[in-house]
């Protein structure tokens, strides 16, 4: 409960060690914690690496020593005990236990689930396949350098952001890359159509072949991926086939145990779930009908629960905000806050410079800013967030608003 800070004997248990998991430890350090221990069990064999860098590693920009978070000391001296390659297999709560995958039986005073995500299937013939991959993790990195280095054809299924760097790093280890994506523009989730054609224009000069509107049937092959099979009947060649078309919650664990779970483990203000002395953070829980598939709101919920657990004489209490997307593929800085679409009584500000891929869209209704998409020049994204967040009245340099923060401090 809030307020007691006093040293518990049992551990504090954390069943997963991503980015997020890894913040909330040191969050937990930063705040004091109560716990004499921290176990925290890992399904991968690596400690927490930086997730986000994995395109820079497939693209060969940095090295795989480039991703680690932290150093083995550091967990050594704030006494937090990591046990790699056994994940939680069972959870029992009315014993205040888990079992691990070892069959290890590690007893909790408070539990914290932070099993992220998967990957999202197709739901189509083939996927079984040899050469069908995913990009999600390190050891899917690993395979993706190792295939890239022997085959020379690959098609990516999904023009998501996962998709796109799984593209380009393909294409910048020397392979024929082909992205295909449902929707009728790339990005969907992030651009507008106009951001997303000049996107794939900019990507086609680069190398990459763009289908848009396609989507696979089927994925053909004896044992190994040999092509697949569009929708609109075409077969297309190929030697690799990445499937990057969204995530889904690991739910699997909590479910089993009794926990409430919806698309994923339901938690409140203080990442409580349905068993109060059981924690859930990171992609795979669900507040309020919210999940989360981005780091940012992660990191807001491992600072609120840490300060939870380490006695804050106020409870606090995590409030999902308005995300600002800040990307940058093939050297293609891209920027998206708030609503991309413009609803009734909007104004859009609009302007682009195709030949050099720059695109701004800037939607403004009652004097305030509801929407930005930037595309190739992204310098004034955090102060369009910004203006987003607060609902900062605008009239002052509405007429000057797409100039930028300096301009308009001076029309003001």
């Amino acid at each position: 409960m809030p307020g007691m800070a006093c040293t518990r004997n049992k551990p504090l248990v954390i069943c997963g060690h991503g980015m997020v998991a890894q913040r909330l430890l040191e969050q937990l350090v930063k705040f004091g914690h109560p716990y004499s221990r921290i176990v925290v069990f890992n399904g991968e064999p690596f400690s927490a690496y930086n997730r986000i860098q994995l395109s820079s590693l497939l693209a060969n920009q940095i090295r795989e020593a480039d991703l680690e978070l932290k150093p083995w000391q550091w967990f050594h001296e704030h006494r937090i005990d990591v046990h790699l390659h056994e994940p939680v297999t069972r959870i029992a709560p009315s014993r205040q236990e888990v079992i691990t995958s070892t069959g290890r039986i590690q007893p909790y005073q408070a539990l914290i689930i932070a099993t992220g995500a998967r990957p999202s299937g197709l739901g189509i013939p083939g996927e079984s396949l040899t050469g069908v991959l995913h990009f999600r993790s390190l050891t899917d990195t690993r395979e993706l350098i190792h295939e890239a280095r022997k085959k020379r054809r690959a098609v990516v299924v999904g023009g998501g952001f996962l998709g796109l760097e799984a593209a380009e790093g393909l294409r910048s280890r020397g392979m024929d890359v082909t992205v295909m994506h449902r929707s009728d523009h790339l990005l969907n989730r992030q651009l507008n159509p106009a951001a997303g054609e000049i996107l794939q224009q900019q990507l086609h000069t680069r190398g990459l072949h763009i289908l848009t509107s396609t989507a696979p049937v089927a994925l053909l092959g004896r044992d190994r991926v040999r092509a697949v099979q569009l929708n609109n009947g075409t077969v297309l060649a190929t030697d690799l086939v990445v499937i990057a078309t969204g995530i889904t919650p690991n739910t699997q664990l909590a479910a089993s145990a009794g926990l409430a779970c919806d698309r994923g483990i339901q938690v409140n203000a203080q990442l409580q779930t349905s068993t109060p002395d059981i924690y859930a953070l990171g992609e795979c829980c669900q507040f309020q009908n919210h999940v989360f598939g981005l780091v940012e709101p992660g990191y807001q919920q491992a600072r609120i629960l840490a300060k939870f657990l380490s006695g804050a004489s106020q409870a606090p209490a995590f409030v999902p905000a308005r995300i600002a997307t800040r990307l940058k593929i093939s050297d293609l800085p891209i920027f998206s806050c708030g609503e991309t679409a413009p609803a009734a009584h909007t104004d859009v500000v609009e302007w682009h410079d195709k030949a050099h891929g720059v695109y701004g869209q800037l939607l403004i209704g009652d004097d305030r800013l509801t929407g930005a998409v930037l595309l190739g020049d992204t310098t004034n994204g955090p102060w369009y967030s910004e203006l987003i967040r607060s609902g900062t009245d605008i009239s002052r340099f509405r007429d000057a608003v797409a100039f930028g923060k300096p301009y308009c401090n001076a029309a003001a």
